[in-house]
């Protein structure tokens, strides 16, 4: 994938995440790709579902574990608006998708809100036996202004 591609990814993460508000949850959204394709979009739903885990993240591989085939989600990649906490890299991790892109870093979303941690996702891969790609951030200013729009 080249620079753009990522930056038009992301781009549709952001609409995402805005989507999510429209419905009345918190701003984030993500997307799967394969061979340049996105073939599964998914947003935050805390709020709507009542139940703290249900991340953008979350919601995606879960739907990617039960519609494709392990193999398959191996040679995806999982954009995503902001960087993915803990629960979320794990979850991405288990599902064996090779690469995530995100928008907003943690950090910067932390120094931003206030948010309750900051873990890179990157420090978390580091610790699997199997190696995950992270890129990222990209665009990250996109991102952050949806999240001074909402929380501030």
């Amino acid at each position: 994938m080249t620079s753009s591609d990522h930056k038009r990814f992301i781009r549709q993460c952001y609409a995402l995440a805005e989507e999510a508000v429209q419905n009345g949850d918190h701003p984030f959204g993500a997307l799967l790709v394969k061979d340049g394709e996105v073939v599964l979009t998914a947003v935050n739903t805390i709020i709507s579902d009542n139940d703290e885990t249900r991340h953008a993240e979350i919601n995606l591989v879960s739907e990617a574990g039960r519609r494709f085939k392990p193999q398959s989600l191996a040679h995806c990649t999982l954009y995503t608006s902001t960087e993915p906490c803990a629960m979320c890299t794990g979850a991405i991790y288990a599902t064996g998708i090779s690469t995530i892109v995100f928008g907003c870093s943690a950090k910067a979303l932390y120094d931003l809100v206030g948010s309750d941690y900051s873990i890179p996702c990157r420090d978390i891969l580091a610790l699997g036996r199997r190696e995950t790609a992270v890129i990222g951030p990209i665009l990250q200013e996109e991102g952050l202004q949806n999240h001074r729009d909402y929380w501030i």
